[in-house]
């Protein structure tokens, strides 16, 4: 199967080294806007063959599937292009930064009979493999809330806030891991650029059963924190993805609840376990990811981070955008 990438700018070289050394797979060609880009795929790569034009890959009939990895501005008129032109498409997330242009997308790759696919890395994860057979297995019992912290100093987005740059990994994997449709969204932040671009923001994702999904985004803080925490209501996971090697703990920890006779007082009754620290599978999820784009395609399958997932992920965060330019408005999804 013959692959090519269009941008080589932060991700696309990593997308090109796992697709690189994949079997049944051939990075045909890369395609970037800047010379000195393409310059350094010839020096890694020579058997990759490059261009500055985009077109040359959807006129090339030799070229099976295109990977996008160019800013989100360009993702929807790139993917509709390469499948109007018979490519499967592998497209960075988000796919886009409106919900009608992705439905719009997933229609037409239904229409083409070809594969829409977005890069939700992280559901690749062993990590989050692992978060979502604990669930599967019913060890930590009914979820009751999902809190995320994704922080660091930089990198400030020109054409983006926070919320759009950051949250779409864990918005990602909270979709994967709870089956239930959220109902509503609140958020809220603050541009401290003065650009109408959020560097702060802070979005609540809520459920009619009562779960409630919470999310930490910043570019403005002095340490990076990438952290996760799932509540059952018989055990707990803390998710770490800075931890090198215990990226999950799975605290036996919970709380009863009851009041009592005169029904005047809450009564909470704590229990604190052990903690487990599960084995995790090491695999790159990239090249995880990478193999089930390819194998979809062999396959005529739906993959695990299809055209849906992309765009369960735009809508909440297209709301959680309407919410916080509305001081923390609820947004109905």
């Amino acid at each position: 199967m013959n692959i090519a990438i269009i941008g080589y700018g932060y991700w696309g070289p990593n997308l090109v080294r796992n697709f690189f050394t994949l079997e049944k797979c051939n990075v045909a060609c890369v395609s970037d806007t800047r010379a000195e880009r393409l310059k350094l795929v010839n020096a890694l790569f020579p058997s990759i063959r490059t261009t500055s034009n985009a077109d040359d890959i959807f006129n090339d009939a030799n070229i099976d599937a295109v990977v996008i990895a160019t800013p989100v501005s360009s993702h929807y008129q790139l993917a509709k292009k390469a499948l109007l032109h018979g490519k499967h498409v592998l497209v960075e997330k988000p796919v886009s930064r409106s919900s009608s242009e992705v439905s719009e997308l997933i229609d037409l790759a239904k229409q083409e009979n070809k594969l829409l696919m977005v890069d939700h890395t992280f559901l690749y994860t062993g990590a989050v493999q692992k978060m979502k057979e604990l669930i599967v297995k019913g060890e930590i019992g009914k979820i009751n809330y999902f809190d995320s912290t994704r922080i660091n100093l930089g990198l400030f987005q020109p054409d983006m806030n926070v919320l759009w740059d950051l949250a779409p990994h864990d918005v990602s994997i909270l979709n994967y891991l709870v089956e239930e449709a959220p109902y509503s969204v609140n958020a809220t932040g603050v541009s401290h650029a003065k650009n109408g671009l959020e560097n702060i923001a802070f979005m609540t994702v809520n459920y009619q059963s009562g779960l409630i999904a919470h999310f930490n985004c910043s570019w403005s803080s002095p340490v990076k924190i990438r952290m996760t925490l799932v509540g059952g209501d018989q055990k707990m996971i803390l998710y770490n993805d800075i931890e090198p090697t215990e990226k999950i703990k799975v605290y036996d920890t919970g709380y009863n609840v009851r009041t009592d006779e005169d029904k005047q007082k809450i009564l909470v009754d704590y229990r604190v376990g052990d903690v487990f620290i599960p084995k995790l599978n090491m695999e790159e999820a990239l090249a995880s990811m990478a193999k089930d784009f390819i194998t979809s395609i062999e396959k005529n399958r739906q993959p695990l981070s299809n055209g849906m997932r992309g765009l369960t992920v735009v809508k909440i965060l297209e709301a959680a955008e309407v919410s916080i330019k509305n001081k923390g408005m609820e947004v109905l999804l």
